[in-house]
């Protein structure tokens, strides 16, 4: 089993303490959900596991032992995938967006063959050679998690995945996290509406005073909740 263990992240925005001593594993074929106010820093901590955001302090433990983040930067980079709430779509067809996600060196023929793919496993291919931006919220969110597919990554951190979805959109993007989870890629999925997404769950964590802990399980979802154990001190 594949685990990123992130140590004593901290970060500051001016006067304002974000992040203060945060610790997070996470896991293949594991989803961890977090959840946390408004300014909590959750989109923060998410762009740090990606190697998109620097934070003051931290350490990674990536299987090479603990490093300091900026060390491991271009390997989060390379292992996850971070997807924005407001899913950014290229110019160009829903094919043209999933092709931006594959290398140019693959032969053109196992391009085709990937993208197809992808669109019969997202549910796209009636939209295939629909222009990207003019999808729903919905569609764009499975578009841009099929494109994240395409890349085969270890960890994908998703920044509320079902942000102003119906019911129907949001139980089709839950049914791709799930198969995710099943392919072994680790989750971590952060929301202000939970209750969406525990049937996936192992793990619920909340961001509040800049650190993190483990939720009590839901009273409905007892039995899928596996408690999360934090190194609190140097791995």
């Amino acid at each position: 089993m594949m685990q990123l263990y992130f140590t004593d992240i901290q970060k500051r925005f001016g006067k304002r303490q974000i992040l203060s001593g945060t610790n997070l594993i996470v896991s293949s074929g594991h989803c961890s959900l977090l959840s946390g106010a408004n300014g909590a820093g959750k989109s923060t901590l998410l762009r740090i596991c990606a190697g998109l955001e620097k934070p003051d302090q931290g350490r990674v433990n990536i299987g090479e032992g603990n490093q300091a983040w900026k060390h491991c930067r271009q390997t989060l980079q390379a292992k996850t995938v971070y997807l924005h709430q407001h899913a950014y779509m290229f110019d160009g067809s829903v094919i043209q967006n999933l092709a931006y996600a594959l290398p140019r060196r693959i032969p053109q023929l196992k391009r085709k063959q990937l993208i197809s793919e992808a669109l019969a496993w997202a549910g796209l291919e009636s939209i295939a050679t629909t222009s990207a931006k003019t999808l729903s919220g919905g569609e764009r969110q499975r578009v841009a998690i099929a494109r994240a597919w395409l890349r085969a990554p270890t960890v994908m951190l998703l920044d509320e995945p079902t942000a102003n979805m119906d019911q129907d959109a949001r139980l089709r993007t839950v049914q791709l996290l799930c198969s995710l989870k099943e392919q072994g890629i680790a989750l971590l999925v952060a929301s202000h509406e939970p209750k969406h997404f525990y049937s996936l769950t192992n793990s619920w964590l909340h961001l509040s005073a800049g650190r993190i802990e483990t939720l009590a399980a839901h009273a409905e979802t007892t039995d899928n909740i596996i408690p999360l154990a934090f190194a609190q001190k140097a791995l």
